[in-house]
Parts: C-alpha cells; sequence; structure tokens
C-alpha cells in the first residue's frame, strides 16, 4: 500500500470534512484504511484493462440482480473507507446517490492488483472479512491467479481458492455470475 498522507488516526466523518474544507479533492487518489489516508497506488494500464473486463463482464451477467460499483467508496467503519477496483452492491431504490454503501450493501468486493498483492491481502482483505462481506476477489495480476476468499470472520476469511487460467468463478451470491478465469487475466 502507498504512503500514508496525514497524521490520523481520522473518522470518516472526519475524511469527509477534510473534502469539505479543501484538504483532500476529488482528483487526489486516496481512501481511508483504519484511520488513515493513504494514497493509492497509480493505475497502470493491465489494472485498468482487468478492471474494465470485470466491469463488462459483471454487467451483462448480473443484470438488474445487482449493481456494478467501480473504484468507490465503502463505508465499513468508523475509521474505514475503502475504495475498491469492483464491488457488487444489492440494489438500493436510492441508487447509492444518498449515501454510500455500507457492508451489508455489498454482495461481493474485488481488488485487482498488479502491484499491491500483498498489502491488499494483508490490510483490505482482512477489513471485509471482519465486516461481513461474504466474499472477496482478490486478482493477482503479477502471479496470474484469481483468490476466492469466502466465510469472514474476525481474524479473516476462512476459506480460500485459489483459481487459475482454465477454471471458472462464480460468486456465491450471483450463481448466474460464471465467468472463466481466462476472461478476467
Amino acid at each position: 500500500m502507498a504512503e500514508r498522507l496525514l497524521k490520523g488516526p481520522f473518522t470518516v466523518d472526519d475524511y469527509h470534512r477534510m473534502a469539505e474544507l479543501g484538504i483532500l479533492d476529488e482528483d487526489d487518489r486516496v481512501e481511508l484504511l483504519d484511520g488513515q489516508v493513504v494514497e493509492m497506488t497509480p493505475i497502470g494500464p493491465e489494472h485498468a484493462g482487468c478492471v474494465d473486463a470485470l466491469t463488462t463482464l459483471l454487467s451483462r451477467r448480473v443484470g438488474d440482480t445487482a449493481v456494478v460499483r467501480v473504484q468507490n467508496p465503502l463505508i465499513l467503519g468508523t475509521r474505514w473507507e475503502p475504495q475498491p477496483d469492483v464491488a457488487l452492491l444489492r440494489p438500493r431504490a436510492d441508487g447509492y446517490r444518498t449515501a454510500h454503501p455500507g457492508a451489508g450493501d455489498v454482495l461481493l468486493v474485488i481488488e485487482v492488483a498488479d502491484t499491491t498483492a500483498g498489502s491488499d491481502r494483508d490490510v483490505k482483505l482482512p477489513l471485509y472479512a471482519r465486516a461481513g462481506i461474504a466474499e472477496a476477489w482478490l486478482v493477482d495480476l503479477a502471479a496470474d491467479v484469481i483468490e476466492v476468499h469466502r466465510q469472514p470472520g474476525l481474524e479473516g476469511y476462512r476459506e480460500v481458492h485459489t483459481l487459475r487460467r482454465g477454471d471458472t468463478l462464480s460468486a456465491l451470491l450471483l450463481p448466474a455470475s460464471s465467468i472463466p478465469v481466462d476472461d478476467v487475466l
């Protein structure tokens, strides 16, 4: 994960207030992780292309049964506002225009990593598990694999499967979302 930008800890409310005051702006590539404002790694072409592929594939498969949200915030506690690469959310009447989604809204969260697999695995995935998100995928571009994490708990996900080219992905809460791993990698 990139470096901490401001000395915290901060709450989500503090983080939003910093934006209101102009300390942070919408062009800053930052997220709030455990009360720390952390700079996100620049997005390279392989990472961007993978996120685009996931967005297209998931949008086609889930239709109106879920909202495909790309690189936008989730509020997962008083000191956590990560921005996963892709999240599948339960549809909501307001279209998430009145408030960011919380853990109860998330069907699946996906992190794509070309250089950040270790920190995603050590920081973000345990956060998603503690928040009770049923399933998280880590697309590890450097290793050419996708890790499927399920059965969340306070210590992390208790079930992890590593999928390789030739395998097929299927989201636990969206069984109709079967996707060939090759289409993602």
